[in-house]
């Protein structure tokens, strides 16, 4: 039985082509160029796959498909790299690769002069490399120095004593910066500057080619970060036949603008964004059509159905999908019919609760978020594979009622029927076959609702109504929950800056937080193994460790914090990582020692 990874992909699952249509043709327009254009939204709302549907767009028309695409992800270069200077190096190993290929055989040593002016922007943002190098070491006298002259380098306003500065503070560090800095020539910042942008010109312009840059988890970085990034994105547009499209959540940037730029107004946030995203587009919310369209087509993939039944099941969908605006929506008979299926058959029973539960994953909290379906769908896979093994009398539909139950609801209200379940001696629920003959009358079924439900009595009578009933023996789904339950049990376990401190750590995105140190030297030590065990839950909660999960980054300083938590974070990564741990996790292990039978000195 399939589940699904939490990674982007180059299918259009969501209907989103059309949005990526609107944003190749800008592209394609040479007298759009340069711009740049955001691709805004939420957590899980699927940009990164949208910036790979409007690249395969861009590969698709002849206008662009000989453009050179540079993919950059911000995220991955925080805390081992400047941004700045990442980006673009990064660019420039883009035009020295064109380059080899070009008929002008001069253009090879004109990019790799571009490449040497990079390496000069590099040592004059020499203080970042050292910050990333000898992290949490303070720096003191030329170093401390070189670091306030390499922003001013960076910036553009830096003098030739900045560039001196710079230099006693890489012999500080060590062979770091060496081979970085160069005294062939008397360099300025405005002059480097200058010549970049006209070096990369002349490259571009003989390749006569357009550059397009996809810039992803922007959102993901620290404030510096983002603002360093966003700079250097300035520094390219205004340069002609080149692209920027940004994936980023609005919001997060916004707090990242407002923390780089002290006291600033949200007039000047909005000004500051607008002159970098030049041109916004908003990742369409999924309504029920498309989180139906977007289960069918999970589901066919868990199947592992051939790729040409799961093209022509996409076709259908998306035409559909298109026409919403006068046709009905496909029914789960057209579906099943498409992939072969019998519609009697086990096979087709996942397809007609995927239909069932749309419209409550379209509906707040889950908002039609694919990611939070992906992963809801993926503990229904586990749950039933693990009914499957114990023989338990439990379908994979009643299972994926509760963790719809699970996923829409509050913690609460989860905690309560849990509780219920566990009180009822034959497992057996009377209130729940009462609830589910009032769906129909919505006051009478308000007032048969316990106290902590009513607050959620909406979503509670469309619950109800879904079909498997749950009024039959719930034993079962109580063992297969056990995990959801257990953090519910651990939370009331702890004191009030336990549950504070673990609100905290399951929110981090980042090993880099004053906030989360602080509120982990509050939580009475006797409770550290009790926050571990409620951090590490929400971890198993994810099946695919190809990304890290919620809360890896809580749990690594937890484990810092306190050593006689390791053990508890390493048997969570035995279960989950196997014997190949993902790069993610090697790299951490690097840092710090992490893997299962490792210690720390």
């Amino acid at each position: 039985m399939a589940v699904w990874a939490d990674i982007d992909t180059k299918q259009d699952f969501l209907n989103y082509g059309e949005a990526a249509v609107l944003v190749a043709e800008v592209i394609q327009d040479e007298r759009m160029l340069p711009t740049s254009i955001g691709v805004l939204g939420t957590w899980g709302t699927g940009k990164s796959s949208l910036l790979n549907i409007i690249e395969a767009e861009l590969r698709a028309d002849s206008k662009t498909r000989d453009a050179i695409v540079v993919r950059f992800d911000a995220w991955l270069y925080q805390g081992y790299d400047d941004a700045k200077a990442a980006l673009m190096e990064t660019v420039a190993d883009a035009l020295i690769a064109a380059a080899e290929h070009a008929e002008d055989k001069s253009l090879p040593g004109r990019a790799m002069e571009l490449a040497g002016r990079v390496r000069w922007f590099r040592a004059a943002g020499v203080a970042a490399e050292v910050g990333a190098a000898f992290a949490g070491i303070p720096l003191f006298g030329a170093a401390r120095a070189a670091a306030a002259a390499g922003e001013r380098l960076l910036e553009g306003g830096g003098t030739e004593d900045d560039l001196k500065k710079v230099r006693e503070g890489a012999k500080e560090v060590g062979d770091r910066a060496k081979g970085l800095i160069s005294d062939k020539a008397k360099r300025t910042p405005p002059r480097e500057i200058d010549e970049f942008k006209a070096e990369f010109g002349k490259v571009l312009g003989g390749l006569k080619r357009t550059l397009v840059v996809f810039v992803d988890n922007l959102d993901r970085c620290m404030p510096e970060q983002t603002i360093r990034t966003l700079e250097a994105m300035r520094l390219f547009l205004s340069m002609h036949r080149t692209a920027f499209v940004v994936a980023a959540d609005e919001e997060m940037v916004r707090q990242s603008v407002r923390a780089h730029f002290a006291n600033i107004g949200e007039r000047h946030v909005t000004d500051y964004l607008d002159k970098l995203i030049q041109i916004p587009v908003r990742v369409p919310r999924l309504g029920v059509r498309e989180v139906r369209a977007y289960l069918f087509q999970l589901l066919a993939d868990a199947e592992r159905m051939e790729a040409e039944v799961q093209a022509r099941l996409r076709k259908d969908l998306t035409d559909n999908l298109q026409a919403a605006w006068r046709d009905d929506p496909i029914s789960v008979i057209d579906v099943v019919s498409v992939l072969g299926l019998d519609p009697a058959s086990p096979q087709a029973v996942p397809f007609s609760t995927a239909d069932r539960i749309a419209p409550l994953l379209a509906m707040p909290p889950v908002n039609g978020n694919p990611r939070l379906i992906k992963r809801m769908l993926n503990v229904v896979r586990m749950r039933a594979r693990l009914a499957r093994r114990r023989s338990m009398p439990v379908s994979e539909d009643i299972i994926a009622k509760v963790a719809l139950f699970e996923r829409c609801m509050s913690e609460d209200a989860t905690k309560a029927f849990y509780a219920l379940i566990q009180a009822a001696e034959d497992g057996q629920i009377k209130q729940f076959a009462v609830l589910e003959g009032l769906t129909d009358e919505p006051a009478a079924f308000v007032d048969a609702l316990p106290e902590s439900w009513k607050r959620e009595a909406d979503l509670l009578r469309a619950w109800f109504a879904l079909e498997p009933k749950v009024s039959g023996d719930l034993r079962p789904i109580a063992y297969l929950g056990r995990d959801t339950a257990a953090l519910s049990v651990q939370k009331a376990a702890l004191s009030q800056a336990g549950r504070s401190a673990l609100a905290i750590l399951l929110g981090l995105e980042s090993r880099t937080s004053h906030a989360a140190r602080k509120a982990l030297e509050a939580v009475p030590q006797a409770e550290n193994v009790i926050l571990m065990e409620a951090v590490t839950a929400e971890m198993r909660k994810e099946v695919d460790w190809s990304t890290q999960p919620k809360g890896w980054w809580g749990a690594l300083l937890l484990s810092e914090h306190d050593p006689s938590t390791l053990v508890i974070l390493q048997r969570v990564i035995g279960e989950r990582a196997g014997e190949k741990p993902p790069a993610w996790l090697r790299a951490a292990n690097r840092a710090s020692s992490v893997l299962p039978g490792q210690g720390r000195s």
